[in-house]
């Protein structure tokens, strides 16, 4: 049984999410996270040498340390969502020197932030914890607002400041995504050549997505087709929106789908939706993180546990939470991150 702590928190839920058997497909058919990851998937890949290692550093750091699975710090909301937005609930945040210590705190494998807050601290923190150096961003100051990923720096100062890896957002869906993905595919091959690994936020953005009230910017189908392309441009971390429903291609009638990926390979339960989007990252060669989500107070700890359940579950390598973490106090930043990596640590949380 998992730890009284997490049964807890999952409440009446609990058998739900940890007794789950998924029938869609089959866990053998995984590349499941492990101890050996790098040697099992990278070293037969075009990776260089020095990619492959930043890839094992990533995997090798904090609480989670060599088991296959990952706990990112991320904080470019500053940019995203605005510094007052963001940073208001808990102002130390500011300061990029206490967005770093709360992943070092926080036992992360690494901090994904911007250019501007990893460089100020470069020489003080990137040979204690690894940086993920966020290249692209949404600028959300332009009125009335645009939804646009633009490049903020280069590959070249990222690697100067130490960076083991650099990330990146595209717009999957909208009409800038097509620019977006050529700008990205350039980088991360830059990024590679250098040595450095790479994580893409795979995020669809389009109002169409919205039809008769339902949102399917989350749906499974179309959330999973984003990450194939992502992987398809050599990311090696794909970061993803758990899934919230499904049927987005049908729903919207567009593009091609198939009947299967609703009646074989998929089913209503959450487990099984994220277990699609792992599938369509090479069946797990390239790890699928999900993202926590933003901070709503008190229900944080019980959702944060409830994402990382079912991402690991459906097979996936971990999670990359933010706002949950640094808009509350230190040392509940710390409870949070720690809670979640211990999903991963409970040996009683197995594959579905």
């Amino acid at each position: 049984m998992a730890s009284k702590k997490i049964q807890e928190l999952l409440a009446d839920k609990a058998e739900y999410y940890l007794d789950h058997t998924s029938k869609t497909i089959d866990k053998s058919t995984l590349f499941i996270p492990s101890a050996d990851t790098v040697d099992q998937v990278w070293s037969a890949s075009n990776r260089n040498i020095q990619t492959i290692r930043s890839i094992q550093t990533l995997m090798g750091n904090g609480r989670l340390a060599n088991t296959g699975y990952v706990s990112i710090l991320p904080v470019d909301q500053g940019i995203e969502h605005s510094a007052g937005a963001s940073f208001a609930p808990n102002p130390i945040y500011f300061d990029p020197e206490n967005i770093v210590k709360l992943a070092i705190e926080g036992g992360c494998n690494a901090v994904a932030s911007t250019y501007g807050v990893l460089g100020a601290v470069a020489r003080k923190y990137a040979h204690k914890i690894p940086f993920i150096v966020k290249i692209n961003h949404n600028e959300f100051i332009s009125y009335p607002n645009r939804f646009d990923q633009i490049m903020f720096g280069s590959i070249r100062d990222a690697w100067n400041m130490g960076a083991t890896a650099v990330g990146a957002t595209i717009y999957f869906g909208s009409d800038e995504s097509a620019r977006q993905i050529v700008e990205v595919a350039k980088a991360f091959e830059y990024a590679h050549e250098l040595g450095m690994a790479t994580v893409l936020w795979c995020y669809l953005r389009n109002p169409s997505f919205k039809k008769d009230g339902v949102d399917y910017h989350t749906a499974a189908d179309l959330t999973a087709q984003a990450n194939h392309l992502g992987v398809t441009i050599q990311a090696d971390i794909i970061k993803q929106k758990l899934p919230t429903n499904n049927g987005g291609y049908t729903a919207l009638n567009f593009g091609k789908t198939h009947k299967g990926v609703y009646e074989k390979l998929s089913s209503d339960h959450p487990i099984d939706l994220c277990r699609y989007q792992v599938a369509n990252c090479y069946m797990g060669r390239v790890g699928l993180i999900n993202s926590g989500g933003e901070s709503k107070g008190a229900s944080d700890m019980a959702e944060a546990v409830m994402t990382a359940v079912v991402n690991k579950r459906a097979g996936g390598m971990g999670l990359i939470s933010g706002r949950k973490a640094f808009q509350k106090p230190m040392n509940e930043g710390v409870d949070l991150l720690n809670t979640i990596q211990d999903v991963y640590l409970d040996k009683d949380i197995t594959i579905a």
